[in-house]
């Protein structure tokens, strides 16, 4: 299969915090789609669905997240955080260095967490969203609140990054933490060993295993926000509602988030909104059901276009 990511056309551009590395495709002056992918995964969740979104016309721009693959912390002294104020702010300054007014962004996991953080504050930048597991923004004051015994289980490593043998743990293998996750997350997806250590060549990050402790132990309320966030952070703790266009996915065979029909989070998008089961699909939902995840990209603009005020596009 052509690698649609081949490292030798990856691109780079600056913000103020980072050099975020990251490959296109489609024509230049189409549409723009954010594709932000989760943990611990990389771009090639996106392996079709690229290309096929590419095809409808999208300028399609596929991000590395912080802590993840080329993308580097253009500082020593810039904190290694993973909380979600800072992905977010991370997809807004990607799109100011592109010069991209508005985008349509779509992602799962921290990508999809990163979309939504930035539709939610940023709004007037964001056409419209595709979001897997619906509302993602944590609310963290309820951080310690249990979940069902069968749920908790899935979640054992956050609680294993809690610990310094688990940041010991992720440092040391990376790949392995990920293969458990991955099995967990998608039990019908038969990734290969090959799928994997391709993915995995995006944790040699020298930053990965800090942004991703503090991500874990931030969220679950062990850590503190880094300054430059706590504005943005206090605003997300207000859970703000989401206003553009939106279509929610979840996958039937999600080992970690069982699939919804969507009512318990409908208060959360204020906007124009629909959701949809993908059968068979997993947490990894863009790479496990490439197809679906690009149709509900496509549908979420013929949505927009359906809501849009008369004079607007």
């Amino acid at each position: 299969m052509t690698n649609p990511f081949d490292p030798a056309r990856t691109r780079h551009v600056r913000t103020d915090v980072l050099e975020i590395a990251y490959h296109e495709a489609g024509p230049a002056h189409g549409d723009t789609v954010v594709l932000l992918h989760g943990f611990p995964y990389d771009i090639h969740s996106y392996d079709t669905v690229a290309p096929l979104l590419g095809r409808q016309g999208f300028r399609v721009v596929v991000p590395y997240l912080r802590g993840h693959g080329p993308t580097a912390f253009r500082s020593a002294s810039q904190p290694r955080s993973g909380q979600q104020a800072a992905l977010g702010a991370d997809v807004v300054a990607l799109l100011d260095a592109l010069g991209v007014e508005r985008a349509y962004l779509a992602g799962y996991d921290w990508g999809g967490r990163a979309a939504n953080v930035a539709a939610a504050l940023w709004p007037e930048r964001v056409l419209g969203l595709v979001s897997v597991n619906s509302y993602l923004i944590q609310d963290i004051s309820a951080a310690a609140r249990p979940l069902a015994p069968e749920l908790e289980a899935g979640f054992w490593y956050f609680h294993y990054f809690l610990t310094e043998r688990g940041r010991a743990g992720l440092a040391a293998d990376p790949q392995g933490v990920a293969r458990v996750i991955w099995k967990r997350n998608s039990p019908e997806w038969p990734f290969t060993p090959e799928d994997l250590a391709r993915t995995a060549q995006s944790f040699a990050n020298p930053d990965y295993t800090d942004v991703v402790i503090h991500s874990y132990r931030h969220r679950l309320g062990f850590a503190p926000g880094a300054e430059p966030y706590e504005e943005l952070e206090a605003r997300l703790a207000e859970l703000p509602g989401i206003p553009v266009p939106t279509i929610t996915l979840d996958g039937t065979s999600d080992g970690n988030f069982p699939a919804t029909d969507g009512s318990s989070s409908a208060h959360h998008f204020t906007g124009p909104r629909l959701h949809r089961q993908v059968p068979g699909a997993g947490h990894n939902l863009p790479q496990e059901r490439p197809h679906a995840f690009a149709e509900a990209v496509r549908d979420v603009r013929a949505l927009r276009r359906d809501h849009a005020p008369l004079g607007t596009g």
